[in-house]
């Protein structure tokens, strides 16, 4: 019996990149509307008009897909957050990713849902310093610019305004009409009190 190729040993061809981006996405929107239990290979196939076993060549299960998507969704909302800190001046960066993470994932709902469903059902490293660590250098870094001199606990911090992001998007998911980028600015200028308490 031969064996079958490994797509992903190789350079995929245009075409390959390209189902493989659409398995991603169909995997994405099936995950948000119908949570990680309510999605299947069959149905990820069903949506994207090919069979099972096609999928089965693109990925070799249903959690490397849905890890594939997380990847996807994850790089895009790294992405936008650096643009925005990049941009922004030392004092500011703290701010400018709270709203870009925020003001992303409030127009993407799909992938904040994408997000929590990999993060509960799939293995993988979700290390909680990857999450704080960034933010807690910003702190830092802004700290320094504003030329603030008593002590603070960054990483705390960091942890406490990571929680309210989560919060905030948590709640626009139950709460549409929820003003999330008030939020945001309410968040911004509490941590600001913090830094220049």
């Amino acid at each position: 019996m031969a064996k079958r190729a490994d797509p992903t040993a190789r350079k995929p061809t245009l075409t390959e990149r390209a189902r493989r981006g659409q398995l991603v996405e169909v995997t994405i929107e099936l995950v948000a509307d119908h949570g990680y239990g309510g999605t299947s290979l069959s149905g990820i196939a069903e949506r994207a008009g090919i069979t099972k076993a096609a999928v089965l060549y693109h990925f070799s299960s249903k959690d490397a897909l849905v890890r594939a998507a997380y990847e996807h969704v994850l790089s895009a909302l790294t992405g936008h957050t650096a643009a925005a800190v990049e941009a922004a001046d030392p004092a500011g960066a703290p701010a400018a990713y709270i709203r870009a993470m925020i003001g992303h994932l409030r127009t993407h709902p799909r992938h904040t849902r994408m997000i929590i469903e990999a993060m509960t059902h799939t293995a993988g490293d979700h290390e909680p310093a990857s999450r704080w660590r960034p933010l807690a250098d910003l702190i830092d870094t802004a700290r320094d610019a504003i030329g603030t001199r008593r002590a603070l606990d960054v990483r705390t911090i960091a942890i406490v305004v990571g929680g309210g992001i989560d919060a905030i998007v948590a709640e626009q998911l139950t709460d549409p009409d929820y003003d999330t980028a008030g939020a945001a600015e309410q968040l911004v200028d509490m941590l600001d009190a913090t830094l220049r308490g």
